[in-house]
């Protein structure tokens, strides 16, 4: 099969499809791939590279014209008019808050297959999991940044020194971006709270991190009081599919210390934050009613090459079996994988995608 990775327009988004390696693999199983020129190029897989492993380098009409896209991040409006029913897109989706991207995609009857709503014999997310990984780690660093003066920030060092105290540090959802932001925030020697919904995840945080954070039951009270003490929130909740919860108001944020940073690793899907609005890496951050925002909605292309490599790791099998097996066999022998069906036949497929955007 022809397989076509498009170079991402995506504001400073440089992760790539497919790595040389994959490519090579890919290739060596008899498929072609076509590689948009210089769409790797940036974190460091040259053209050179590519065809070394044995894809042909094109232009952008082209990657966009094989049965098989595989992408990173959704098609921008006017890729999605690239497309057409005889296509597989396989990418980020997120189309509970992208009514546009996903009316596009059913106008073209397009087959859109969706990374993050894939499932595995335990219901888990693991082709979201690796950038869960990287967006809970880099959000510490980005809540560290912005928490500076210079940022509009409360100048406040995550870890403090001796003498004065450290940072603390919420965090709502205690899954895998959850936990990789704790562990950072661990690291730097702040001081971590998470809050989640599940009595069984909380335990196994406190014995993961072995007394050195806080783990909290999720209720209103308790958020409100654990984000009004905080100096920075990173929101981290994930329902698959659907919006995410708001679970701090507007109106919390006068309550909130001047200069406390909200981290919102959910604005893929919506946001945690009620004020919360989608940001770039061009400028990441906003301050409402004296409260730092970052809400980039592609966090993890600013590590835009561990990020790939982080990808390809676990997307690279699936690739394989949609070129091989072709969609309907590749899903209908693998229940976990039809979870990623999100579109096809100019009908939305995803139960929650559905609702998200009636």
């Amino acid at each position: 099969m022809q397989i076509g990775v498009p170079k991402e327009s995506k504001n400073h988004e440089y992760r790539v499809g497919l790595t040389p390696a994959s490519v090579d693999q890919l290739v060596g199983r008899g498929h072609e791939v076509w590689v948009e020129t210089t769409a790797g190029s940036a974190i460091g897989f040259s053209d050179t590279d590519f065809v070394k492993a044995g894809a042909k380098i094109v232009d952008t009409y082209q990657a966009f014209a094989a049965p098989l896209v595989v992408k990173v991040k959704e098609p921008q409006l006017h890729e999605c008019k690239r497309l057409s029913p005889e296509q597989v897109l396989f990418c980020y989706l997120h189309l509970a808050t992208a009514k546009a991207q996903a009316n596009a995609l059913i106008e073209r009857g397009v087959t859109a297959i969706a990374y993050e709503t894939v499932t595995d014999e335990k219901g888990r997310l693991p082709l979201l999991a690796p950038m869960s990984e990287v967006a809970g780690r880099l959000s510490v660093q980005a809540g560290a940044t912005a928490l500076q003066v210079s940022n509009g920030g409360r100048g406040t060092l995550l870890g403090g020194v001796p003498g004065v105290a450290a940072a603390k540090v919420t965090i709502l959802g205690g899954g895998i971006a959850g936990s990789n932001a704790a562990q950072m925030a661990i690291g730097l020697h702040a001081d971590v709270t998470v809050i989640d919904q599940s009595i069984d995840r909380l335990r196994a945080l406190a014995a993961e991190f072995a007394g050195r954070v806080n783990v909290l039951m999720a209720a209103p009270d308790t958020i409100a009081k654990a984000v009004f003490e905080s100096d920075l929130i990173i929101g981290a909740v994930l329902v698959p599919g659907a919006s995410t919860p708001k679970l701090v108001s507007r109106g919390q944020l006068k309550n909130m210390l001047p200069g406390a940073v909200l981290v919102d690793i959910a604005i893929d899907q919506g946001g945690a934050f009620e004020s919360s609005r989608p940001t770039s890496h061009d400028a990441p951050t906003f301050i409402e009613q004296g409260i730092v925002h970052y809400c980039v909605t592609n966090m993890p292309g600013a590590v835009a090459r561990t990020s790939t490599l982080a990808l390809n790791n676990v997307t690279l099998p699936y690739v394989t079996a949609l070129a091989e097996r072709g969609w309907q066999n590749a899903l209908a022998e693998n229940s976990g994988f039809a979870d990623g069906l999100n579109i096809s036949a100019g009908k939305i497929r995803h139960a929650a995608v559905a609702k998200a955007l009636a």
